[in-house]
């Protein structure tokens, strides 16, 4: 059996093998096997990306915004043909199911496509006589050289609400992937390098902490968008902005799912399910609580186990269709089943055990249910980031209101009712950024933002929509004065007494 391949970085518009001393496995969660090597790349190698980066970086904000836009416009043409490749890359290298992994990619495609039309959002403002003979404009300009450190659970569409906009803004870009999934990354900087992108306009380079640092520290990095959690977007945000960096950091997450006395039992039920242990219960906006009002707890529990319990669980990379994939590694699966365990120390009952899912080497857990947990317990306040659902029963609306306060988090919630008051009442009051009324999953299309609160964010301008692009460009302001005379020279319009 041969070794496993070593991935590539991408510099100056060439692929190459660093020469490093340590490597990262990238594994198959859905035999435990590995698949390929990742170079742990440190400050030499960042430095080469970032001067890459840099050179080019004149030449690419020069160039018209249409004729950028132009090199998207292909970029998506591109990523259709591939999609269906793409999406079995991301399987092969996260576990999702081959659905999920084909959503994902899609949801990659629609900022693809609202880069695309950038041009018209660049546009500035003009007042013609602000002042008397004084006009006055505004003008968008690129940052400058931006950085993208981005998570293992969406390895290809999290990177495309990154550098897609950053680039139509006339930036330059490095992205540093997560070291568990750099091979949808890698098939990306493919795909982009085959629509004329000069060279170093975008560059890739791999890494773990040692990697991160030197891209938060390099000098001529001027931004940095993060997706990842709390604590380490907490971490990015202070050392980036320290550094005189912008930062957007987008952490972790602990979504409430509010389920009124009058919402449909069945259709609600459902909801919970995809929104609980969609993508394995991997990503921020997993709903990651549920809390029933009143007396609708016992008979939604039920339904919510009885639907996850039918859920099949398996490999994802071969022909067999399964509900649910396997977690990224064996660590994580050691740590999400952990927090069953947690739960019931602390007073919870399990009501679905999901330990047993799955078979062979893959990293194996079904969708799990904890009830009766308290607000104080660990399973409520820690984020689990796995396919376990803890139920926190609330006497009255308000009470579950008071739950979301308590909550550190701000990333998403949302109500399931047929009562208008009470969903103006959660939407005007619930503590979190993203909010869904009878919707399971509020996570936001390509043009809006996605507005995470509270711990689950760090800086002023969000990912996506038109504050993603606001990040990407800073504002110039000029204002032309002619004269029609050397007489009309003395007085200052602006400052006249």
């Amino acid at each position: 059996m041969s070794s496993p391949s070593v991935v590539p970085m991408f510099v100056a518009g060439r692929w190459s093998e660093p020469r490093v001393e340590r490597f990262g496995k990238v594994f198959n969660p859905s035999t435990g096997q590995v698949q390929a090597q990742v170079p742990l790349c440190g400050p030499a190698e960042v430095d080469l990306a970032v001067q890459a980066a840099a050179a080019a970086l004149p030449a690419w904000a020069e160039t018209p915004a249409v004729e950028r836009a132009q090199v998207l416009f292909r970029f998506r043409e591109i990523l259709e043909r591939h999609a269906e490749d793409l999406a079995k890359i991301v399987t092969r290298e996260h576990g999702k199911t081959l659905a999920e992994s084909r959503a994902s990619v899609q949801r990659g495609i629609e900022m693809v496509e609202f880069a695309c039309g950038i041009p018209s959002l660049l546009m500035g403002q003009t007042l013609p006589n602000i002042a008397s003979g004084v006009d006055c404009e505004t003008v968008r300009h690129p940052v400058g050289v931006c950085v993208g450190i981005t998570p293992f659970n969406f390895p290809a569409m999290v990177p495309l609400w990154m550098f897609p906009v950053a680039l139509a803004c006339g930036n330059t870009f490095v992205l540093k992937p997560s070291e568990k999934v750099p091979l949808s990354a890698v098939r990306l900087g493919e795909l982009l390098a085959e629509c004329k992108v000069p060279a170093g306009v975008f560059n890739i380079v791999h890494g773990g902490k040692d990697c991160v640092d030197a891209l938060l520290n390099h000098p001529l990095v001027n931004a940095i968008s993060f997706v990842g959690s709390t604590a380490i977007a907490k971490y990015v945000y202070e050392t980036g902005t320290r550094n005189g960096k912008r930062v957007q950091a987008a952490g972790g997450a602990k979504n409430h799912l509010i389920v009124m006395p009058d919402a449909d039992l069945d259709q609600t039920a459902k909801a919970i399910q995809a929104a609980a242990f969609g993508c394995a219960g991997e990503r921020c906006m997993a709903g990651s609580i549920a809390v029933p009002v009143g007396s609708i707890a016992d008979r939604l529990v039920e339904s919510v186990c009885e639907k996850a319990a039918a859920m099949s669980v398996g490999p994802t990379d071969g022909a067999a269709t399964f509900d649910m994939g396997p977690l990224i590694s064996r660590e994580h699966l050691d740590k999400v089943t952990s927090y069953l365990d947690v739960g019931k120390k602390e007073g919870a009952t399990l009501a679905l055990d999901g330990r047993k899912a799955g078979k062979g080497d893959g990293f194996w857990v079904g969708p799990s249910v904890l009830d009766r947990v308290t607000p104080t317990m660990r399973v409520a306040k820690e984020e689990i980031f796995g396919p376990v659902l803890s139920v926190v029963r609330a006497s009255t609306l308000d009470d579950a209101l008071a739950i979301g306060r308590n909550c550190p988090y701000g990333n998403g919630a949302s109500i399931f009712t047929r009562s208008g008051y009470a969903a103006r009442q959660f939407k005007q009051h619930f503590n979190a950024g993203m909010i869904g009324i009878n919707v399971g999953v509020p996570a936001p299309m390509a043009w809006f933002p996605f507005t995470g609160w509270n711990q689950s964010f760090f800086g002023d301008l969000h990912i996506q929509g038109i504050e993603g692009v606001h990040f990407y460009t800073r504002q110039k302001m000029t204002m032309t004065r002619w004269f029609a005379s050397a007489q009309d020279s003395h007085h200052d319009p602006i400052w006249k007494g």
